[in-house]
């Protein structure tokens, strides 16, 4: 069982910038990862994706493409999730997941994966 845990949340004021990570305790090298966040009041939704291996395929969903950077160090069993020019309406809870190599680089939620808990973006003065 892969175990995935989400960092680098926290307070940030509009047009910040935050680092989140995703630590696995094992190789995601065979994993597509991808970020999901669910805001106050709203439905999860898949940030960004990134293909197994050496990440050559990346999605962002349209809010967040031009902010948002996905990458993964296969060494550090770790994925990024890097955000700039943060808004209000990007705070949420950011959660990662693992995906196998059948499903791919996906921005729908499922569940053949392995999830973290999350890590709080709260994006206000």
């Amino acid at each position: 069982q892969l175990q995935v845990v989400e960092s680098g949340g926290g307070l940030v004021q509009p047009g910040g910038s935050l680092t989140l990570s995703c630590e696995t305790s094992g190789s995601i090298y065979y994993y597509a990862i991808t970020w999901f966040r669910q805001g106050p009041g709203k439905e999860r939704e898949g940030a960004s994706c990134i293909s197994n291996a050496d990440g050559n395929t990346k999605y962002y969903t349209e809010s967040v493409k031009g902010r948002f950077a996905i990458s993964r160090d296969n060494n550090a069993n770790t994925a990024y999730l890097q955000m700039n020019d943060l808004k209000p309406e990007d705070t949420g809870v950011y959660y990662c997941a693992a995906f196998p190599r059948a499903l791919g680089c996906t921005l729908r939620p499922s569940n053949k994966g392995h999830w973290g808990q999350g890590t709080q973006v709260t994006v206000s003065l």
